[in-house]
């Protein structure tokens, strides 16, 4: 895929992102957790590639963000999950394991490293065993959705030739 298409693809899933942000969420504690974000995780990994996937997450966190929206949180779990999708499936191939990576990723990479920043930022004692179930709940749910239509575009020969062009064995993309 050309790289402007990359970017547009990019921009829209993130502007569908911020834009279900502002009524599909769950206030958790100090985080509200949004399964949208991992859907678009999954679907930015698969179809787009580990660099495009991390820039999705980021810009739909600081827009959500600026909208209020989201939460600090945001960042590490969305950028992580998204990152570690797109290596896994670039790897492997398999999307399946881009979303088990999204959902390792953010559930407890992106928890252990928000635990940190809650203490810094807020001044409390937040519960580390507080974040991983919620950061597991928000990005299973979303992973399962973008693995469904995934899986719905595959079988349906929807995708072309975009499926396979982020692995690494395609170095011209």
């Amino acid at each position: 895929m050309q790289k402007t298409k990359k970017l547009t693809l990019t921009a829209i899933i993130a502007a569908i992102t911020t834009v279900s942000s502002s009524f599909i969420y769950i206030p958790v504690g100090f985080a509200k957790i949004f399964p949208i974000q991992h859907f678009a995780n999954v679907l930015s990994a698969v179809l787009l590639g580990p660099w495009y996937a991390v820039i999705q997450a980021f810009i739909s966190s600081t827009l959500r963000n600026m909208l209020g929206t989201g939460s600090v949180f945001a960042y590490p779990g969305s950028m992580i999950g998204a990152l570690l999708a797109a290596i896994l499936y670039s790897k492997t191939k398999k999307i399946g394991l881009a979303a088990m990576g999204e959902v390792i990723g953010t559930g407890i990479f992106g928890a252990l490293v928000s635990y940190p920043i809650a203490t810094l930022l807020f001044g409390q004692e937040a519960t580390l065993f507080g974040f991983i179930p919620a950061f597991m709940i928000s990005s299973f749910t979303g992973a399962i959705m973008g693995f469904g239509l995934l899986k719905v575009l595959v079988r349906n020969k929807a995708l072309g030739g975009i499926l396979h062009e982020n692995s690494t064995d395609n170095r011209g993309v």
